[in-house]
């Protein structure tokens, strides 16, 4: 090993190791360095925005300034009784 890293662990987080570490028969380091490669490999490349960035659009309501007035559209809109 090259490194060595120590760490605290709540004591939940630490008798689910513990527990892990039992049923797989490994030393609670084996386990933990286990759960670390796991992460780092499935960890997301690319920002979670870039996912859904296809579902995003925008809807054309017809008023220029609609983004920089809403206030004051809704309200002549909610008077007019629209």
């Amino acid at each position: 090993m090259d490194a060595q890293l120590t760490l605290r662990l709540p004591g939940e987080l630490a008798e689910k190791l513990e527990h892990s570490a039992r049923r797989l028969k490994r030393k609670r380091s084996d386990v933990v360095r286990l759960a670390l490669e796991q992460f780092l490999e499935t960890a997301p490349e690319i920002r979670p925005i870039e996912r859904v960035r296809d579902l995003l659009g925008r809807v054309e309501s017809g008023v220029p300034d609609l983004g920089q007035r809403h206030r004051e559209h809704l309200i002549r809109r909610l008077r007019r009784g629209e």
